[in-house]
């Protein structure tokens, strides 16, 4: 995963697969049920770090920190974040 749009659609695929519902996993993870909705949905700019690690430990999940090479471009973070070339 390389955005925080993938990273969301992850989210919500993990818990549809544990049958859980926004709510349910907002409430564990103690954010707003809309705050969690707009992350799977990729209507976020950011996503604080405290805020995903409680959801990936209310889904059961964690990070993994892979070596990569050349990571993308600045005109691909500024596409990525609905800013201007």
């Amino acid at each position: 995963m390389q955005t925080l749009v993938e990273l969301g659609e992850a989210v919500a695929t993990r818990r549809r697969s544990l049958g859980l519902k926004q709510g349910d996993v907002a409430v564990r993870a103690g954010v707003p049920q809309e705050t969690l909705s707009r992350f799977e949905r990729g209507k976020l700019a950011e996503f604080g770090s405290r805020k995903l690690l409680a959801v990936l430990a209310a889904l059961g999940m964690e990070l993994q920190f892979l070596e990569v090479g050349a990571s993308g471009s600045l005109d691909e973070l500024r596409r990525e974040r609905g800013g201007s070339a």
